[in-house]
């Protein structure tokens, strides 16, 4: 069970930070990589950034790469991403998701949240 939370409405340069909070007694999170996509009206849902179980080893996409950072927390079972520099284009439902490996592929990951808004005003 995953639960995003921190989407708001921000101006473009400003900086936010999503959590992820992950719960449920048969869903060890430490045992998963973990990653963030997005969905901007009327496109299809992105991948933006994952990083291993240990939190190591991050992928990023080029859209965000140098703007957004992954980072997660084992011990309170939290991903999170600061996004830095936003830009309208950042504009969309954001998403973390669980995968038994790294991958950038929407169809590696079987656990989602229901995801955030985020709207970027210029």
């Amino acid at each position: 069970h995953l639960v995003e939370s921190g989407g708001k409405l921000v101006q473009a340069g400003d900086s936010l930070r999503l959590s992820c909070a992950a719960s449920g007694r048969s869903f060890s999170f430490s045992a998963y990589a973990a990653g963030w996509f997005r969905q901007a009206p009327g496109k299809e849902r992105d991948f933006l950034a994952v990083v291993d179980r240990s939190g190591g080893n991050p992928i990023y996409a080029d859209s965000v790469k140098g703007r957004f950072t992954i980072s997660r927390d084992n011990g309170n079972n939290m991903l999170y991403l600061q996004m830095d520099n936003v830009e309208p284009e950042d504009t969309a439902v954001y998403y973390c998701a669980a995968a038994g490996r790294r991958s950038v592929l929407e169809r590696d990951y079987h656990a989602w949240g229901q995801g955030t808004q985020v709207t970027v005003s210029s």
